[in-house]
């Protein structure tokens, strides 16, 4: 039975982890989050209203705008007025850019995988 000691993953030790977190931390510096970028994806859908005699019931739908995001781990869909899209459609596109250039270039995993390879004890091999 091997005893050690718990280490969290964030407990990575030695030059490797040292250039993770060094890195981890000129990321967060350079990558400012944009005051007003938004989150999620704007997309155009189609609905039906319902009526039988309207148009939609036998065609495409009435069209309108949706942005759907995440809140504390729930999708959430907002329905956006048609005025708004030109306004909403480049804070999106902004936060799409921050987050691809956050993932892109993460640390986090790469300590995460360090931290679980330093925490395994070493077996002892069998002769």
């Amino acid at each position: 039975m091997y005893h050690y000691a718990q280490m969290k993953w964030y407990d990575a030790k030695g030059d490797a982890a040292a250039r993770l977190r060094q890195r981890k931390h000129a990321m967060l510096r350079r990558f400012q989050i944009p005051s007003d970028a938004l989150p999620g994806s704007l997309a155009l859908t189609h609905r039906r209203c319902g009526k039988p005699s309207c148009h939609c019931a036998q065609a495409e739908g009435h069209p309108g705008w949706s942005l759907t995001f995440m809140v504390h781990g729930k999708k959430r869909v907002e329905r956006i007025p048609d005025e708004w899209v030109e306004q909403i459609r480049p804070l999106v596109e902004q936060g799409r850019e921050f987050k691809d250039a956050v993932t892109r270039s993460s640390p986090q995993r790469q300590l995460l995988a360090l931290g679980r390879r330093q925490s395994t004890p070493k077996r002892p091999r069998k002769r």
